[in-house]
């Protein structure tokens, strides 16, 4: 299942990468556009896929499905990185002057570069040394993934200029995602101080 996810994940770097050097059709007449509104697709749905990893975890009882979301993290962060390269080198050709102009005046720009900051941040504190050495902090530290999402639904919402139906998908997605944590994390049972646990002796 691993390599089979792993294969599906890569497939539409390989489809991507045919178009643009000129197979199935090309990029059409406008291919920097294509590839950025293309990264930029494959990111979100790779990263909601990874949010849906332990709700589909919780709701089916199949604890295997969890070694699927560090791989499904790193892949929607490599995309995010091919989205947030386009953009630098290819739209912009590496002018610093109108890079710094776009992260400074153009909201949907702050908000996806905020977005691929914090996939940078948990890809490479995704290693199991990085686990070991921030111990409970690693939990905390991994939640701001929701938080990336967001910024990730955000920068669309602003990037769209007509028909919101492909945003509106993804922000239910991940309210879906993020009410059902909510959910679990208010049905948890909390401990009281000097109470034994429920299901402790005695």
């Amino acid at each position: 299942m691993w390599w089979v996810v792993l294969c599906a994940g890569l497939a539409p770097a390989l489809w991507l990468a045919a178009r643009t050097m000129g197979a199935f059709g090309g990029l059409g007449v406008n291919p920097i556009e294509t590839l950025l509104r293309d990264s930029g697709t494959y990111t979100i749905i790779l990263l909601l896929t990874a949010l849906a990893v332990t709700p589909l975890r919780r709701l089916t009882g199949q604890a295997p499905i969890l070694r699927l979301r560090r791989m499904l993290g790193l892949l929607a962060f490599g995309y995010a990185s091919a989205h947030f390269l386009i953009w630098l080198g290819v739209d912009l050709f590496f002018d610093w002057q109108l890079i710094a102009e776009d992260l400074t005046t153009r909201p949907f720009v702050m908000a996806g570069f905020a977005a691929w900051v914090i996939l940078l941040l948990l890809a490479a504190t995704s290693t199991r040394a990085a686990m070991t050495l921030l111990k409970r902090n690693w939990t905390r530290l991994h939640r701001l993934v929701y938080l990336a999402g967001i910024l990730g639904i955000v920068h669309i919402v602003w990037l769209t200029r007509a028909d919101y139906r492909e945003a509106t998908l993804y922000a239910l997605t991940l309210a879906v995602l993020l009410g059902l944590r909510l959910f679990w994390a208010l049905r948890r049972p909390r401990k009281v101080r000097g109470e034994p646990a429920r299901n402790g002796a005695g």
